[in-house]
């Protein structure tokens, strides 16, 4: 537990959302694996509910609510239902599999969704919510509800709904800020007001699920607490639709850090949240932010000059939490080219990296061709490495061989040889230039032509020797998706992120019930 006495403070519960509402961020698609390694690090780090997806929208999307039902040892698993009997037997199904399983159910309240998404009058909605959570409770007994669009939702109405919610077997309801809308004062009182005119409030946990559409998520989940939630939904990096969600590890610090203004606390391992942030930026190959807070690259960087004389008298002078206290280290120079593979792997459980056999095996000698390669290797090399192995598992599309040749002002060509299925062939192609060469040779290999929406490198480490870490973000066929990979060549590294893009665009992935998502 992360604050050391907690016996004057009440407790909130963290509902990690990242593989679900995170997910539905364009381009943040992660395969099944890269779900199972999310999860594992949310269940290591004490989050208490993992929503692990919405079962309805596509077997895929069913059997990694499954899998991550099996896997989980202490959290809850969460599944996803529209207020649809189909969708809430899906959801059903799909967690009866996990050791505490919750159905979470919802439907839309505001006028604005009632007369045009729903087209339902007040009291039909009445009377699907009575339904439709009745229905889930008879299928387990943790069953969430939510009110889309909650905050511009009339409150007499909402008073209603949740009454009707709790009546039929609600033991969570949650009143999102759907569209991010609220206010932090709006919100605490909108939570105070429920909780305090709905007679049966007392039987369920109330929850803020807040999107960042006006900056302010954190502030917004924040407030609902003060007005008496007991349940944050979150996700890591404030992964999410549009602008994202509230960043678990924001709200999980906020409430670590200023207990004094805010008397609650969670269950988090806040040393695990650098590491929970590293895997799933990997995952879902979205870069975070240098000015992140807590998490990002710069959270503990300074380098005015009156901020660096007030450091090195006094860390506290400039810093209101240790990079330590969220698992953040300096960047260390670890091994070289002599190093074997137990070193390797004493390093790997230090960063939070425990491998298979397989994994460990490919990502020891990409470690050692990095060796033979660079001067210096650190911690950051090998987490990027790492991650870069991970996102990259189960490609159909390989790199095999790629020569560039460019000249000030004349031809930029690119030779690549890629495997696909197997299957080698090779291809050259003129561009503007060198990155612009690659990427036409690939589309030309490859046989499709994505649209490139965001192309960027970005340095792991200092030096000249650094690896380049390049992030590709394609849109094809009304699927988006990203792709990282990291290299000391810059190019090289390019043509891998590309390809680890098309990769993950060409996936077929069913979005029949996506349209409508609570949150």
């Amino acid at each position: 537990m992360s604050v050391a006495n907690n016996s004057n403070k009440e407790r909130v519960f963290i509902f990690d959302t990242t593989l679900r509402d995170g997910e539905q961020s364009p381009g943040a698609t992660m395969t099944l694996e890269e779900k199972l390694q999310v999860a594992e690090a949310l269940d290591d780090m004490g989050v208490d509910i993992i929503e692990a997806g919405f079962p309805i929208a596509s077997n895929g999307d069913f059997e990694a609510v499954v899998a991550v039902a099996k896997q989980v040892k202490k959290a809850r698993v969460a599944g996803l239902a529209r207020a649809i009997t189909a969708d809430i037997d899906r959801a059903g199904e799909a967690v009866r599999h996990a050791q505490q399983g919750r159905i979470h159910t919802f439907v839309s309240t505001s006028p604005i969704h009632l007369a045009h998404q729903m087209k339902k009058t007040e009291d039909e909605v009445i009377e699907i919510i009575a339904r439709t959570v009745a229905q889930a409770r008879n299928l387990v007994d943790d069953v969430e509800w939510s009110a889309m669009d909650a905050t511009r939702t009339p409150l007499e109405f909402l008073k209603r709904c949740v009454d009707t919610a709790i009546k039929a077997g609600a033991t969570t309801i949650n009143l999102p800020d759907t569209v991010g809308y609220a206010v932090p004062e709006e919100h605490f009182r909108m939570f105070k007001t429920i909780i305090e005119s709905v007679p049966n409030a007392d039987k369920a946990i109330f929850s803020v699920h807040c999107h960042d559409d006006l900056g302010m998520a954190v502030a917004n989940s924040l407030a609902g607490v003060a007005g008496g939630a007991r349940q944050i939904e979150c996700t890591i990096n404030g992964l999410g639709e549009r602008a994202g969600n509230a960043a678990l590890e924001e709200v999980v610090m906020a409430l670590r850090t200023r207990g004094d203004a805010m008397p609650f606390y969670t269950d988090i391992e806040t040393t695990q949240l650098s590491r929970a942030s590293r895997i799933v930026s990997a995952a879902s190959n979205f870069p975070v932010q240098y000015n992140k807070a807590i998490v990002g690259k710069n959270a503990f960087a300074h380098e005015s000059g009156i901020h660096q004389d007030g450091m090195l008298k006094n860390a506290e002078t400039y810093e209101i939490m240790t990079p330590a206290s969220v698992g953040i280290k300096e960047t260390t120079l670890v091994m070289g080219k002599h190093s074997g593979r137990a070193a390797f792997k004493d390093k790997l459980k230090e960063l939070g990296y425990e491998l298979g056999d397989n994994a460990f095996q490919e990502a020891f000698q990409r470690f050692k061709d990095l060796a033979d390669r660079k001067k210096h290797v650190y911690d950051a090399d090998i987490v990027a490495l790492v991650d870069d192995e991970v996102g990259s598992v189960g490609d159909r599309i390989k790199l095999v061989d790629m020569e560039v040749v460019s000249k000030t002002g004349g031809t930029h060509k690119c030779s690549i040889t890629l495997s696909v299925d197997g299957v080698e062939s090779a291809v050259t192609y003129e561009g503007t230039g060198s990155v612009d060469a690659i990427f036409n040779a690939i589309k030309e290999g490859v046989g499709q032509n994505p649209h490139l929406v965001l192309y960027a490198i970005d340095g792991v480490t200092g030096g000249t020797d650094a690896q380049a870490s390049a992030h590709v973000r394609l849109e094809m066929n009304g699927r988006i998706a990203s792709g990282n990979a990291a290299e000391p060549d810059t190019l090289v590294a390019s043509a891998r992120a590309y390809l680890n893009a098309l990769n993950r665009v060409m996936i077929e992935r069913g979005a029949a019930a996506q349209g409508a998502l609570a949150g």
